[in-house]
């Protein structure tokens, strides 16, 4: 999350918005994005966790989600994925939103 955060510019460049969803409840998600100093939204999919099971990444025997981060273009459809420990890192992310950015320009 701090290194989405450090690179928040270079998304609002791209046209495009930067939130996070976890299955951490609303008290904890405000909490942690106080501490980190997010400028950006996080999302709680605590109660139904119907969110990270379709987009694929719910753990179910335990319930929480996979790391994971997906570009989704204008449409709604997903262009890009990284899932796991390189999901925290925005490379990818950056590189696939700049290129739909430049697509639609």
């Amino acid at each position: 999350m701090l290194a989405y955060q450090a690179g928040i510019a270079k998304f609002e460049g791209a046209d495009t918005k930067v939130f996070g969803i976890s299955t951490d409840n609303t008290p904890s998600q405000k909490v942690f994005a106080d501490q980190l100093k997010l400028a950006f939204p996080l999302l709680s999919d605590f109660s139904t966790r119907k969110v990270v099971e379709a987009y694929g990444v719910l753990i179910p025997q335990i319930g929480i989600a996979n790391r994971a981060t997906f570009v989704v273009d204008k449409e709604g459809k997903i262009q890009y994925i990284e899932e796991g420990k390189t999901a925290v890192d925005p490379t990818g992310a950056e590189t696939a939103c700049s290129r739909l950015h430049h697509k639609s320009s």
